[in-house]
């Protein structure tokens, strides 16, 4: 990756990791209680109102869309906003959501029959010691039931990367803003169904400019500008390039709770994380000697790869758990995301501009190449012609000087008689 793509890949994971602060300030504004499913509604409503009439539907089905839609946006934040109300950390929120890598690799392995590898499954077994550590620890000091609701939240985040892996949907704007159209109405309502519509009606009242900042910032940077730019990498670069990225995420997350919510997790909690990070890094990052899926040869022109299509389904999990996420949910917004697009113009232009050289200097080779022959062919004509005037003229010379010399024989013989 380019510095400049690199710096682009960090940029997102520190929006990202700033995001679980962001959702706690917005869920507690001034010692208050937001209604957390009320406050994913209002999420997703400015994600989706006004963009949804200006963007096209995506080119998959209405299935499709609507299972993306309650797993990975409903699912996924309407559980993990809840666990957050019900006292999870931001912090270890941001850590213990990134099991969602591995818990995609055993749903592709049981859903779609794609093998792991050794390696992920290596990665798999490291995380969730990490997990069983962290659980340890977290139990020590508060309940466990936030924990394993942001575990549930992994898993709906898994389920609906094997919803787009199964409809071969593409990255885009048009994704994460037609499968967000799912999340407010259904979630509007199942808070006035849990909180009830006075909870309801008196949040909506009384809203806290903390929270309509915060509902703004996952929206616009969380979802909008985080996703697209990250979309757009993926689209430049194999995921095993772009998706390493995402293990800072955490680290962000826990550093920016610290300085700003004071949040300091325990001893067991650091091992634990530190363990699950391993395992999510051994399952993404690949070997040093492993080709990318799509890759070919460059001698030979065929795949690099030819061990069948067991080991390309191996591949196929790892792609799918480390970037699906980020490819499934996003749109390309701001100067930011328009520098990418920037650098790939200006690649453009200059590589049309050598074709254009080279193509000139072809042409004049040829041109010069087809005179010199002309030359040569015009020249030889020549001195053939030349030759054959010259034959011509000797053979002409040689007759004329045969028929002077008869009647001057004659003529002396006359003289004799």
């Amino acid at each position: 990756m380019t510095p400049r793509h690199s710096g682009l890949a960090l940029l997102v994971a520190i929006l990202w990791g700033v995001n679980f602060v962001a959702i706690d300030l917005g869920l507690h504004p001034d010692g208050a209680q937001m209604p957390p499913l009320l406050f994913v509604a209002m999420r997703f409503a400015l994600v989706v109102f006004p963009c949804i009439f200006f963007i096209r539907k995506p080119d998959v089905s209405w299935k499709a869309i609507i299972g993306v839609g309650l797993l990975m946006s409903a699912g996924q934040f309407g559980l993990l906003y809840l666990a957050m109300a019900l006292g999870m950390p931001a912090g270890l929120a941001s850590l213990v959501l990134q099991a969602q890598v591995l818990l995609t690799v055993l749903l592709a392995a049981g859903i779609l029959a794609e093998r792991p590898t050794r390696r992920q499954l290596a990665g798999v077994v490291l995380g969730i010691a990490g997990l069983a550590v962290v659980a340890v620890g977290r139990s020590l000091v508060a309940p466990l039931l936030p924990l394993l609701i942001v575990l549930a939240a992994a898993l709906s985040w898994a389920g609906g990367n094997i919803v787009a892996r199964k409809a071969k949907a593409a990255s885009g704007l048009g994704l994460v803003v037609w499968s967000g159209a799912v999340v407010p109405l259904p979630l509007a309502g199942l808070s006035l169904l849990v909180d009830g519509p006075a909870a309801v009606s008196d949040a909506l009242l009384q809203l806290q400019p903390v929270t309509m900042l915060s509902a703004l910032y996952t929206a616009v940077f969380g979802s909008l500008v985080g996703y697209g730019i990250w979309n757009r990498l993926l689209g430049l670069y194999p995921s095993s390039a772009v998706v390493p990225f995402t293990l800072l995420v955490p680290v962000v997350g826990m550093t920016t709770a610290w300085l700003v919510l004071s949040e300091v997790p325990s001893a067991a909690e650091v091992a634990g994380g530190l363990l699950l990070l391993a395992g999510v890094a051994t399952a993404v990052l690949r070997g040093p000697g492993t080709r990318n899926p799509g890759t070919r040869n460059a001698s030979t022109g065929s795949r690099g790869d030819q061990g069948g299509e067991a080991r390309s389904g191996q591949r196929r999990v790892g792609d799918l758990a480390a970037g699906r996420a980020g490819a499934l949910t996003g749109g390309l917004t701001g100067a930011l995301a328009a520098g990418v697009d920037a650098d790939d113009a200006d690649g453009d232009a200059g590589r049309l501009a050598t074709g254009a050289a080279d193509r000139g200097a072809e042409a004049r080779g040829a041109e010069a190449r087809g005179a010199a022959e002309r030359g040569v062919a015009g020249r030889a004509a020549e001195a053939r012609g030349a030759a054959d005037r010259g034959v011509n003229a000797r053979a002409a010379g040689r007759a004329a000087g045969l028929r002077g010399a008869v009647p001057l024989d004659a003529e002396a013989g006359r003289r004799d008689a």
